[in-house]
């Protein structure tokens, strides 16, 4: 009698419809999608927005920083005496002015869909919540349902204006930062409450609009987590342009009328205003996701634990920008995405986030800053030393009328490391990032002494650097 042949048992791999479904189409959920869509994945992009590019192309850092723009150069065109030969000064609308925003935010629109298209993506409209492990269901914008299944998942979700319950956010004068882009009227003043990074931005903007501003600030100093100088710096220069800035203080209660918005403080006092815009944090938006059906859950700031290589407790699903937490910012979060998607093709990422991480404040004028500041480095006993430079001695700040702020460079007094760039002024963000190349090279190569011995363009901002290293060097003896 013949044997039978042996068979053996094989499993099949599950299949999927997608290799990667990446919820959040901002830098973050960008950042994913391109690095595994380039790796030859069959990759979609689940987006809850009409339009891709999350809340950094539409509600966030483009238009603010759009707006920033145009009224800073407003300002500029007002105060100077070559185009401004009349005596009243050109005054725009906030609407006005944000027509230049919805122009930026068009053109990054479609040159995000573009990627998309050029790597195949999917990009697919909706609301995503979880169905289990490997299954996304999908709420399209016309009321139909729609199930997907994909091997692996990356959460970038983003972050929305925190909303306390207490405020009624439906009052047309009571807005949070992302529905100030609807601002329709032309405010004679209005109350800002938090003075965090968006608050200071927007009340720079508004005050380039001569419009009276009340920064309502929770703390003892602004922006604390400044340099001191810097901070004293931005803080003299608001209350010259004519804001009044209240330190320690919280809301008791808001109330919206009919002709404005009145703010009642704990501390007794009261403020009125035309509108009111509540800047007071963010919430990571994860509340929709239906995450228990995943076995996850976010915390108090709906943000999600991750690890290295930006997993979640979940193996499949992996989290980047916002949602994750610090450092919450745009640029950090298409890297986060990148390091992701790595981690999702070969198990593990072997790049990282930079040590030292630029802060870039679009206050009018810029507050960038990397690396320690005093405080920082006399609290942990680093012998340093500071060099400064001021932009009202440069030739082009001259030539530009660029004269408020200057440029401070941290350094060991023994070693010569560069510890820390603060800048303060006109095209800061741009500014630090030579000092930040600087301190990323380590070692020797990381010295004070290249400002000196290498030539800058002249005249230059640029020139600063060099400027404020050989302050600093003077300051050195034995």
């Amino acid at each position: 009698m013949a044997k039978r042949a042996s068979r053996k048992r094989v499993t099949a791999k599950p299949k999927y419809q997608f290799d990667a479904i990446v919820i959040g189409s901002g830098p973050g959920g960008e950042g994913v999608a391109m690095q595994l869509a380039k790796a030859g994945k069959k990759v979609a992009i689940v987006e809850k927005y009409e339009l891709v590019g999350g809340g950094c192309t539409h509600w966030g850092t483009i238009p603010s920083k759009a707006l920033r723009h145009s009224v800073s150069r407003l300002i500029e065109y007002n105060s100077n005496p070559l185009f401004n030969d009349s005596e009243k000064a050109h005054h725009l609308t906030f609407e006005q002015i944000l027509s230049h925003a919805s122009s930026v935010i068009r053109k990054q629109t479609q040159l995000r869909r573009g990627f998309y298209e050029r790597n195949r993506v999917t990009v697919l409209h909706g609301e995503a919540s979880f169905v289990d492990e490997h299954t996304l269901k999908i709420n399209h914008p016309d009321g139909s349902v729609e199930t997907l299944t994909a091997e692996q998942f990356a959460i970038a979700t983003g972050s929305r204006p925190y909303t306390p319950k207490d405020v009624d956010f439906n009052h047309p004068r009571v807005y949070n930062s992302d529905t100030i882009l609807s601002l329709n009227h032309d405010p004679k003043s209005i109350i800002i409450y938090g003075a965090g990074v968006i608050g200071t931005e927007y009340a720079s903007i508004f005050r380039g609009m001569d419009v009276k501003v009340d920064l309502v600030n929770m703390r003892e100093r602004l922006l604390s987590f400044l340099d001191a100088e810097i901070s004293d710096a931005i803080s003299y220069h608001l209350w010259n342009s004519g804001i009044v800035i209240r330190h320690n203080e919280q809301y008791e209660s808001i109330e919206g009328r009919d002709d404005g918005v009145v703010l009642n403080l704990q501390s007794g006092k009261k403020m009125k205003a035309d509108c009111l815009l509540f800047a007071n944090g963010r919430t990571g938006n994860t509340d929709m996701l239906n995450l228990s059906a995943v076995g996850l859950e976010a915390d108090g700031r709906g943000q999600l634990r991750v690890d290295a290589n930006y997993k979640t407790s979940i193996d499949n699903i992996y989290a980047v920008g916002d949602v994750i937490g610090y450092p919450s910012l745009a640029s950090a979060a298409y890297n986060q995405g990148r390091f992701a998607g790595e981690a999702m093709l070969q198990g593990e990422s072997h790049s990282t986030l930079v040590e030292d991480i630029p802060t870039g404040i679009y206050t009018i004028p810029e507050i960038s800053s990397v690396g320690k500041t005093e405080q920082e480095l006399t609290a942990q006993k680093v012998p340093y030393e500071v060099g400064r430079a001021q932009f009202k001695h440069l030739a082009r700040a001259q030539i530009a009328h660029s004269l408020v702020g200057g440029l401070k460079i941290i350094f060991h007094r023994e070693t010569k490391e560069v510890l820390g760039i603060h800048c303060f002024g006109e095209r800061a963000s741009e500014i630090v990032h030579i000092g930040q190349a600087i301190m990323q090279q380590g070692g020797s190569a990381n010295s004070i002494d290249y400002f000196v011995n290498t030539t800058f363009n002249y005249p230059t901002m640029a020139e600063a650097y060099r400027v404020a290293a050989i302050n600093g060097l003077n300051r050195l003896f034995t």
